[in-house]
């Protein structure tokens, strides 16, 4: 829908920001000079009187005038603020699909990018769990579509995905933190990409990251120590990290390994995405310095969608990069699909999906393209020349078309959904979602979205996350995603990254101990081609008897 003159009665950032969220969700927008428009005024007045919310939309159109209101009450067990804000977007979304016919979207007036924590924060609350400690799920489904005005589909997915949850999130205590290291290069940049990577530099600007990195993560190491702090998952993403010579990539593990691996640590994962990037010498320092998790990321395994949105690989590619890994490591694999790409139909999906289950990779992930500010089709898309029907990309039926028979054909295939979270601009106005076989969860990934668990960030792009109990908030620091910025200011963010510790934690004296295992024996040569008795090395001897104990638990 096109409109000629909106007005919202309020300058409150977070209003203005809510409203422009559900105008959204159905392309509401502000018609150009040249484009004819569905209404010449588009009006919202909101109004607070004491406990009500009322919100009133006035439309014109060729000196007609229609006026439509709805109100509702905040309760008084939700904290104030909340309720105004979610009744704000309740009121508008209910007259825009009743009283102007709008079709519902799947997630109603749920705009956050973790909608799962709403359902955990009930949870937490006692809400939906019986005095057996049974979850019930009905309860849970249903208010969701009574707060939220999310389908019927949608709720059950989101509880089915915050109970699944719950026992890993509960795996850690506030002194349990997991790592992510930014690695900001690619090998080229995807048309549809907003991610802060660059594409590969020059070996001397690389030298350059790798001793600004060095620097990042001697400090992070200094924290971990000083806090007392246990490691549980290492992340390596980006950007592509394999997009790294091998001789820096060899040498980022390395660094990795030595200060933050332990038998604390449970997953190690690292993003290889791009399967031009994956060598048999990436794998072996991979396996060398413990990796237990990749992703292999072909987004699609059409070629003629490869070559549109600049992959600059083949589809064989990729199923020789899975296959090279998976004959070579016990690594868990992820692959990611991404569902609304230029050009593509439901068969596309179809037949993508179906060639990566033949590879049988123990984790799926299904987004949604987004139409992101920073990505070269956002910028060709705000040219005014170029027009989606220029891209050719799916309507946001056909994508939720493509997300149902995707998940149809996922848990034909035993796969269950374990972690998800939604963007901005998402097609369809559904979610990204991670499919997984039964105990093939990505940890990582549930924790990163639950945010109950520290989460260090180090490299460019990286974010710092500490949950503060006390204030009952989340302490933040972000490194510039900026390479240059980051490399100069480096210091600043590690600065920064501290701060935000020690508001949160006391710095502990731990006295000295020795090392159990020398350096030496942690640190397996990379390059050198060992006989079988010397594979079996101390940490790589540990890795495999608490594999043993897991299993046995």
């Amino acid at each position: 829908m096109k409109i000629k003159n909106f007005t919202l009665n309020s300058i409150d950032q977070v209003i203005v920001k809510i409203v422009g969220e559900v105008l959204r969700a159905f392309h509401i927008e502000i018609a150009s000079a040249t484009e004819n428009a569905d209404f010449d005024k588009f009006e919202i007045q909101n109004t607070v009187k004491d406990e009500k919310i009322s919100t009133r939309l006035t439309v014109e159109k060729d000196g007609s005038k229609k006026i439509f209101k709805v109100s509702g009450n905040v309760r008084p067990e939700e904290k104030r603020r909340a309720e105004i804000h979610r009744l704000v977007k309740k009121n508008l979304y209910k007259i825009l699909t009743e009283d102007l016919n709008f079709s519902p979207v799947p997630y109603g007036i749920m705009h956050g990018v973790r909608p799962t924590k709403i359902v955990h924060r009930w949870i937490s609350q006692g809400y939906g769990v019986t005095s057996h400690g049974v979850f019930d799920r009905d309860k849970i489904s249903r208010r969701l579509r009574k707060d939220y005005l999310t389908s019927y589909e949608k709720a059950q997915l989101l509880t089915e995905v915050a109970v699944r949850q719950i026992p890993i999130l509960n795996s850690a205590d506030e002194k349990t933190v997991s790592i992510y290291i930014g690695i900001p290069f690619c090998v080229t940049r995807c048309l549809y990409c907003s991610f802060p990577a660059n594409v590969l530099p020059s070996e001397e600007k690389i030298s350059e990251f790798m001793e600004v990195l060095t620097k990042d993560i001697d400090a992070a190491t200094n924290e971990i120590k000083n806090y007392n702090f246990k490691v549980q998952n290492i992340y390596i993403g980006g950007g592509t990290p394999t997009a790294l010579p091998e001789k820096f990539f060899a040498e980022m593990l390395e660094k990795v390994f030595k200060n933050f691996y332990s038998e604390s640590v449970e997953e190690f994962t690292v993003e290889c995405g791009r399967p031009d990037t994956i060598n048999a010498k990436k794998i072996s320092a991979m396996k060398n310095f413990q990796v237990t998790r990749v992703c292999v990321n072909p987004q699609t395994m059409q070629q003629k969608t490869l070559d549109r949105i600049g992959r600059q690989h083949s589809a064989e590619q990729i199923i020789l990069a899975f296959n090279e890994i998976r004959n070579s490591t016990d690594f868990k694999i992820n692959m990611d699909l991404i569902l609304g790409l230029p050009g593509e139909n439901l068969s596309d999906v179809e037949d993508s999906l179906k060639k990566i289950l033949e590879l049988n990779p123990d984790d799926i992930t299904l987004h949604a393209l987004a139409l992101k500010r920073g990505s070269k089709l956002q910028t060709q898309l705000a040219d005014e020349i170029n027009t989606l029907e220029y891209f050719d990309l799916p309507s946001d039926e056909e994508v939720r078309k493509m997300s149902d028979i995707a998940e149809k054909i996922l848990r034909e295939k035993n796969y269950l959904p374990y972690y998800l979270y939604r963007q901005g601009y998402i097609s369809g106005q559904i979610e990204n979602i991670g499919y997984c076989k039964r105990g093939a969860e990505g940890i990582y990934n549930i924790q990163i979205m639950g945010e109950r668990q520290i989460i260090l960030g180090i490299g460019a792009a990286a974010s710092t996350k500490v949950p503060d109990k006390k204030n009952n908030c989340l302490q933040t620091s972000f490194h510039a995603k900026d390479l240059t910025t980051y490399l100069r200011d480096v210091n600043i963010y590690i600065s920064n990254r501290e701060k935000v510790l020690s508001e949160v934690f006391e710095p502990e004296k731990i006295p000295e101990v020795e090392e159990n295992i020398s350096v030496t024996e942690k640190i397996p040569e990379v390059e050198e081609k060992k006989s079988e008795p010397e594979k079996n090395s101390s940490a790589e001897s540990k890795r495999k008897k608490k594999k043993k104990s897991k299993k046995k638990n």
